[in-house]
């Protein structure tokens, strides 16, 4: 081959060659930007939507992305689910945990309420995989069960502080005693004192009995037929004495035929404890008015009372037990601090509730409201129907400061 076809050959081979790199560089750029078409996600197993529907507790699930893609009514409502994003962040470090080794988890969270205040909820959640590429939240509200668990807690620590009080001080007046024994004037006073710490240690016992068997879920197993105006009646029998012993007048307007179902006995107490504390906590010669009536399908016993009146920050407060606005004070009336939580308890049990209205200065009034009972045929009661000489079934209850009923201005009160 001469020198010129060789050139010739070489020129055309390296045409070629350029040729095939530009060609090989065009496509490696088509293939650069190309965009692959995007992966559709499998769907959710069938029958998850349906599930989650029904659920009463938070289910979530979500996808590879942590986006929410169905979700249980209930998880909205307690706030873990916004739009299509899970609003904790440890919920979503969880999920993805249990997606990245596939390890069902379990673990009790304290999540904020919301975005705004310091509110905490109390959460069992359980995570679950779902699929190839899902993740399943079960979330359970376990705020009030741990509130319930606290306020036990509380309440074994409260008998024992207000047990060992009455309990050292017998123990305190024996020793007294033992040393005294040559002074009989010291002897009767100590005495007496004993007896004064025993009745208190004896009715902090009943009470304490009394709300343990109130809290019992089957209490009223078989409610029978009240009638509220013969309890009301045998409560302020009850009161009398007390009273008297202040010159206390206990004014009574009570409608007849009241009748609730539920149990005679845990009414009387209900109302006698409302008394017993209008005549406590009221000063000697003033007024405690009780009355019963009607008001559509609810039956009303009003106590009401000329006391110190209770203070707005603490009405939520005095029915709960052991609380005392006044320890000193209602130490020296002889209160226990379960009067009034045994009052609620009553009520609760009855289908109803128990209210007060109080303002410093003009006394308090108590309401309890309870379901009437229809009578077997559908008639009204004497007072519904408005019969000659029976009490007005509606109305304000009569309000302690009211011209009728003046009260001292003084301050500082508390319920046993």
């Amino acid at each position: 081959m001469d020198a010129t076809s060789a050139a010739v050959l070489a020129g055309f081979a390296g045409l070629l060659t350029g040729a095939v790199a530009v060609v090989a560089v065009r496509y490696s750029e088509r293939q650069q930007k190309h965009v692959p078409d995007p992966v559709t996600p499998p769907p959710l197993p069938a029958g998850v939507a349906d599930v989650l529907a029904v659920l009463r507790s938070g289910a979530i699930v979500v996808d590879s992305a942590d986006e929410v893609i169905n979700n249980s009514p209930s998880a909205v409502a307690y706030g873990l689910v916004r739009g299509k994003d899970l609003v904790h962040a440890e919920l979503r470090h969880l999920a993805r945990q249990v997606r990245r080794d596939g390890v069902i988890r379990e673990a009790q969270l304290e999540l904020a309420r919301g975005p705004l205040g310091r509110g905490r909820s109390i959460m069992q959640a359980r995570v679950a995989p779902l699929g190839s590429s899902h993740v399943l939240l079960l979330v359970e509200d376990n705020t009030q069960a741990r509130r319930v668990e606290e306020v036990r807690r509380d309440f074994v620590a409260n008998v024992s502080h207000e047990l060992k009080t009455p309990v050292g001080g017998l123990g305190l007046l024996a020793e007294a005693i033992l040393d005294a024994k040559d002074d009989p004037e010291a002897v009767a006073r100590f005495a007496s004192r004993m007896q004064v710490e025993s009745h208190r240690l004896a009715q902090l016992v009943k009470e304490i009995v009394d709300l343990s068997r109130l809290q019992v879920a089957d209490t009223l197993h078989e409610p029978r037929l009240v009638d509220v105006t013969a309890a009301i009646h045998e409560a302020i029998d009850y009161s009398r004495v007390g009273a008297d012993a202040k010159q206390i007048e206990i004014a009574e307007a009570c409608a007849p035929d009241l009748k609730v179902f539920g149990d005679e006995d845990l009414l009387v107490t209900a109302v006698r404890n409302l008394i017993g504390n209008a005549v406590a906590y009221s000063g000697p010669r003033t007024r405690v008015a009780v009355a019963g009536r009607r008001a559509g399908d609810v039956v009303e016993i009003t106590v009401t009372d000329q006391g110190h009146g209770i203070a707005e920050s603490e009405q939520q407060r005095i029915f709960e037990r052991f609380y005392r606005v006044d320890e000193a004070r209602s130490r020296a009336t002889g209160g226990t601090g379960l009067g009034l939580a045994i009052v609620k308890h009553i009520c609760a049990n009855h289908g109803g509730d128990v209210a007060v209205w109080s303002e410093e200065g003009r006394g308090s009034t108590f309401t309890i409201r309870l379901p009437a009972a229809a009578d077997r045929t559908g008639t009204p009661t004497s007072a519904e129907a408005g019969e000659p000489g029976a009490p007005a079934p509606s109305g304000p209850a009569p309000v302690a400061g009211s011209p009728a009923y003046p009260a001292p201005p003084t301050r500082g009160d508390n319920r046993a």
